[in-house]
């Protein structure tokens, strides 16, 4: 026995686990993991990721979709870091239940855990990992968030049509926010617009102030804010406090109720795009807002969103693999994803790149709330 052991090749080992996981699926136990931050700075983040991904479970399961199964979902606190990332990946890898993986949060943490699920043929998809080398780890790699490459042109063009011509960028130096300037930049560039500055700020800054009165002094005719809602609170404060008047564009990781809470009035004016309109009234974001609200007594941001989409892609996909969902059905599933119908608008996956095709929706604060505009 150990001799076979020794000899074992990964298409052997990769079909015990296929056996093992269609064992699970006669006992019932079909598992989904999901790695996100549920304590250290981005904790925030995970709750909204777990809120939304039990909402979508405890409607998946009511509904009886799985004939003959149910669906669990197993959690593990990833804290944002890379290592406990690994580890949580080889984790949900060893264990035959689960046959697919949400998360995580950052790409930094999701691209390293990444590497283990494509050595181990474990599908993952992310809800937030925007990074342009996210999808490129491997074939079992999947999100369901537009990219930077997308999204920093969107705003270099929202820019450019409402008569800027000069802006200053700042930005959180981590690997999302130097993919967001590069596309921005580029993006810039190509469309004859001038960058007067670029600062980039570490993770955890709240301190904005040297940043804003470097930047004003060339006055741009714009502000261009590649950060979460957190630290663009505190920057709006400090900017009005500054008495800047310059204005100020963002990317869709600022929207979120926090923000408007957190800065008050300095948030009016703010513009960016997003997937996701807590007040749109199509039935099925509507009954998502209210069902949110329901359970957790808050609305719904855009992460809490992608989640509960990512989530209902994920259980789609288990039922399209069924009735004995393995791994690899469960990818192949979830590479024929078409014109899937979310809260945050329909999901293709690209038959090539994988990469999702979404729209983006134009938004600004006006008098304390979320506003969809025209430009």
């Amino acid at each position: 026995m150990k001799s076979i052991l020794r000899t074992a090749t990964p298409a052997l080992l990769a079909a015990g686990l296929a056996l093992a996981a269609s064992a699970a699926f006669a006992q019932n136990k079909i598992v989904i993991g999901y790695q996100l931050p549920l304590s250290g700075e981005n904790s925030q983040y995970g709750t909204l990721f777990k809120n939304s991904a039990n909402l979508a479970l405890e409607d998946f399961n009511k509904a009886g979709k799985l004939k003959g199964g149910t669906v669990e979902i197993r959690f593990e606190d990833s804290k944002s870091d890379a290592k406990e990332g690994v580890n949580i990946a080889k984790k949900f890898a060893d264990d035959a239940a689960v046959v697919g993986v949400l998360g995580d949060f950052n790409s930094t943490v999701s691209m390293a855990a990444g590497q283990v699920y494509a050595q181990q043929k474990l599908p993952q998809l992310s809800q937030t990992a925007s990074h342009p080398d996210f999808l490129k780890i491997s074939d079992w790699q999947f999100r369901n968030i537009t990219t930077m490459d997308i999204e920093s042109p969107f705003i270099a063009k929202w820019l450019a049509e409402n008569g800027l011509k000069k802006y200053a960028v700042v930005a959180i130096q981590n690997d999302w926010g130097l993919s967001a300037v590069k596309a921005f930049t580029e993006a810039a560039k190509a469309s004859g617009t001038q960058i007067t500055s670029t600062e980039f700020f570490n993770p955890g800054n709240r301190d904005f102030r040297s940043i804003i009165t470097k930047q004003s002094r060339d006055k741009p005719d714009a502000i261009v804010m590649f950060m979460f809602y957190e630290e663009g609170a505190s920057f709006l404060q400090q900017r009005t406090q500054l008495g800047v008047k310059t204005p100020i564009y963002g990317a869709s990781s600022m929207y979120a109720p926090k923000l408007i809470e957190l800065a008050g009035p300095s948030a009016d004016g703010v513009k960016f795009p997003t997937t996701f309109v807590a007040s749109n009234p199509a039935p099925k974001v509507k009954a998502f807002v209210d069902d949110y609200k329901k359970h957790y007594s808050a609305e719904p941001s855009m992460f809490a969103a992608q989640a509960f989409d990512a989530t209902n892609i994920m259980l789609e996909a288990i039922v399209a693999a069924g009735p004995n969902p393995t791994r690899q059905k469960v990818r192949d599933a979830l590479a024929a994803t078409k014109g899937f119908p979310g809260v945050t608008g329909d999901t293709t996956f690209d038959p090539k790149t994988r990469e999702p095709s979404k729209g983006l929706t134009r938004m600004e604060v006006r008098s304390g709330a979320f506003t969809v505009v025209a430009k």
